[in-house]
């Protein structure tokens, strides 16, 4: 069990690696075509990763949106079988059309276990941390 926990923290470890470092390549990769997302800021779900990368799009070309670093704390990880439920607390600095700020959040990815061995995230949800 514990190495299976080891296993998902590293793959949580490089998706919000690549997210923190606004690699958008290896950040989507991370997740499963089919995975969901939930966010605080946005008034509908994504149905799957091609909905996320278009929003994401959107929001460098109409936001100027950028990442500048990302600070994960507080990890948890629950093994349900091959589903793993992975919690942090995470401080993010971005920048809209070049103006700094910085955003704290609670979030929960759920990860897959693949027939690989692989751990692929397959369900984002996002809220705002009081």
């Amino acid at each position: 069990m514990e190495q299976q926990q080891q296993a998902v923290l590293a793959a949580a470890d490089r998706l919000v690696d690549a997210f923190g470092r606004h690699d958008r390549d290896s950040y989507f990769a991370a997740f499963a075509p089919e995975a969901t997302f939930v966010f605080h800021n946005l008034d509908r779900a994504l149905r799957n990763r091609s909905e996320y990368e278009a929003e994401w799009e959107l929001w460098e070309t109409r936001d100027g949106f950028r990442v500048r670093g990302c600070r994960s704390s507080d990890r948890h990880v629950q093994l349900a079988g091959p589903i793993a439920i992975f919690t942090h607390s995470v401080e993010t600095d971005l920048s809209f059309n070049g103006e700094p700020t910085t955003s704290t959040e609670r979030e929960t990815i759920v990860f897959e276990q693949q027939a690989s061995g692989k751990w692929i995230a397959i369900h984002e949800h996002l809220s705002p941390r009081a």
